[in-house]
């Protein structure tokens, strides 16, 4: 499979102790420092185009640096960031670097409270500006805001309205910068009303700066900035009087777990990065719920909050199939099942002949539904081995026996993950021959013209590279038949909620629809789905249907199947292909918690990816009649 860009990583630590604790405790003042170094590299799967870090110190005194932030691009970026923040210590003396107090007043990064971020664009912007996290500066230390997350808003014209309508005028026109700005200055206003509250209280000066520090409520500020977001997201912060607090979307969508003993409160975008990071159980570890806030005062404080009342529950299914860390218990669990569920199907593309059968995976997230769908096969060939001594009718001969428990699943290591296409090649013949050989095989791995060969993969999403290298090359092993398997249902809709996927004709799916409808003539739908997707996008959000489902309404997913077939087969390819996919309902079986199913159903949790997707398919429209001028 193509790579996808994705939903970014999120990781904080608040450390509740002094840093002269984990000095005396961890051998380090740094503990806190070093395990973000820690769950950031565990999460780097989620974001390689940049990462940044931000750190804030508690108790500084009026004419010293309280916050602090590092940002880098590129895939090492991880790596630039933590080597510039050590290397303003590299002159320290070694004695005093081991000093907690010394480094608590002298040193930058050396504080209570850290948050880590690592990004994948899915907007196509780039630049150190778009990295988060995204700072507001001030100099009331309580209005100072720091943000990073994993989100993508479908409602930003709106939001931009609003606060272009209050008369700010933003800079930038992002989700990232417009949440920062609004958050910002419900933040103000908060931080204004508990000024007003210390004056009425007849507080004077430092007084008042105090009272405000230790009155901030984060919960006010997250109701009345979050409130009308459309989008999946799970938000991060951090103020300069010290208060953290993590947010997940009221739907579900983009997922945040949690820790927290007496030593440290610490959030991430998965599970077994604070399970590895921290040395945890699985049931150590808590999920933030829909529409909860984890928040941490700069007391140290910690609470959970309902800020926003649940909407749906959409946890991302695709999260689960694709883009998490397969160590984590239960994707583990849910992955082999996809494999396995698949059995069936797969028999029948064979034809049954299990013996002339070897299976493999594309490299590399395919590998934990592979184990499934060998298990799978185990199974069957288990039950085909007793039926068939049973139905001797009398006591077996060794040979007899022999033969029969011979049988076994076959299985090869046929795909290898060569290279990755380099960018710097830019003339389009050498980058599509270089792409041709991003996978290689294992020659000999099966008997030419008599073994079929099963492959699957986590997921088919524009085949490009199905097309381009993996069935080009598998071809050289000269199979009896290639059946491609997708341990996920067929990706019909693009995501607004942080895959870059939001365009249709990117899908082999519906461009395969699309050329079905005009082999059979039936433009009128194609066109009628054009005008009422243009009717749908002037309504109300609440009120639009997705359309766009209806152009899916008269094929079976074996026609559309076949048709993707005969778009990706590569010139010279004669070797018999079929494709296999996982089936909606057994998406839900192996994945019953994670009912965020969209990319394969078209049913959006929000209305503004309604209506985003209906806006998709006038656009591909629009972009085809400058061609072709007819549908």
């Amino acid at each position: 499979m193509e790579p996808l860009k994705h939903e970014c990583g999120i990781a904080l630590v608040r450390l509740l102790k002094p840093l002269s604790y984990y000095q005396h405790k961890y051998g380090t003042w740094m503990y806190g420092l070093n395990k973000l170094y820690l769950m950031m590299e565990k999460e780097h799967n989620r974001g390689q185009e940049g990462a940044g870090i931000a750190c804030v110190k508690l108790d500084t005194e009026p004419g010293n640096e309280y916050m602090f932030r590092e940002r880098a691009e590129g895939k090492d970026a991880i790596t630039e960031i933590f080597r510039n923040v050590r290397g303003a210590y590299k002159n320290v003396d070694e004695e005093k670097l081991k000093d907690a107090d010394f480094a608590k007043l002298n040193l930058p990064f050396a504080g209570e409270l850290y948050m880590g971020h690592l990004r994948y664009s899915t907007t196509g912007k780039s630049g150190l500006q778009y990295v988060h996290p995204f700072l507001r500066r001030n100099n009331w230390k309580a209005k100072n805001l720091c943000i990073c997350g994993n989100f993508n808003m479908t409602n930003i014209d709106e939001i931009f309205s609003t606060l272009t309508k209050q008369g700010q005028c933003p800079r930038i026109y992002s989700d990232s910068y417009l949440m920062l700005e609004l958050m910002g200055h419900r933040l103000d206003r908060e931080v204004e009303r508990n000024f007003v509250a210390a004056h009425a209280m007849e507080l004077e000066d430092e007084d008042i700066t105090r009272y405000i520090d230790n009155h901030v409520k984060i919960s006010n500020v997250l109701k009345t900035s979050m409130k009308n977001f459309d989008g999946g997201y799970a938000v991060c912060g951090l103020t300069g009087s010290g208060e953290a607090f993590v947010m997940r979307d009221p739907w579900n969508i983009r997922p945040a777990f949690y820790y927290k003993n007496d030593e440290i409160v610490v959030v991430a975008s998965e599970r077994p990065v604070l399970q590895t990071t921290f040395d945890l159980e699985c049931s150590d570890v808590q999920e933030l719920k829909a529409g909860e806030a984890i928040i941490v005062k700069r007391n140290g404080e910690c609470s959970l909050e309902q800020i926003i009342e649940p909407k749906a529950d959409a946890a991302c299914s695709f999260e689960r199939i694709y883009f998490s860390r397969g160590s984590d218990r239960d994707i583990y669990k849910e992955r082999k099942q996809l494999g396995a569920q698949l059995t069936q199907p797969i028999l029948k593309a064979v034809d049954y002949d299990t013996q002339h059968t070897v299976f493999s995976f594309i490299p590399n997230t395919a590998e934990v539904a592979f184990y499934g769908l060998l298990q799978g096969f185990r199974d069957y060939i288990h039950e085909k081995k007793i039926k068939a001594i049973q139905s001797l009718g009398h006591q077996p001969t060794r040979e007899e026996l022999d033969s029969i428990l011979s049988e076994s699943v076959r299985m090869e290591k046929v795909a290898w993950k060569d290279i990755k296409l380099r960018t710097f090649i830019t003339e389009g013949a050498a980058r599509n021959d270089l792409a041709s050989h991003v996978y290689d095989i294992t020659y000999q791995s099966l008997t030419p013209h008599e073994d079929n060969l099963v492959i699957i993969d986590d997921s088919i999403v524009r085949g490009t590279t199905l097309k381009e290298s993996i069935i080009r090359i598998l071809d050289r092993l000269h199979p009896k038949k290639i059946i491609v398997v997708s341990s996920a249902p067929q990706i019909r809709y693009p995501d607004y909620y942080g895959i870059d996927m939001s365009r249709l004709e990117e899908f082999c799916v519906f461009r395969a629809t699309i050329e079905l409808l005009k082999d059979r003539g039936m433009y009128d739908l194609i066109e009628t789905t054009y005008r009422n997707c243009v009717e749908e996008v002037k309504k109300p959000k609440n009120e639009m249907r997705n359309c766009v489902r209806d152009i899916y309404q008269p094929f079976t997913v074996e026609e559309i199947n076949e048709k993707i077939v005969e778009m990706l087969r590569p010139e010279g390819v004669t070797t018999p292909i079929e494709i296999v996919f996982q089936s909606i309902e057994g998406l839900h079986e192996a994945i019953p918690n994670h009912k965020g199913d969209w990319y394969f159903t078209g049913k959006y949790p929000t209305p503004g990816g309604t209506k985003l997707c209906n806006q998709a398919f006038v656009n591909y429209i629009e972009k085809v009649y400058q061609y072709e001028q007819k549908f």
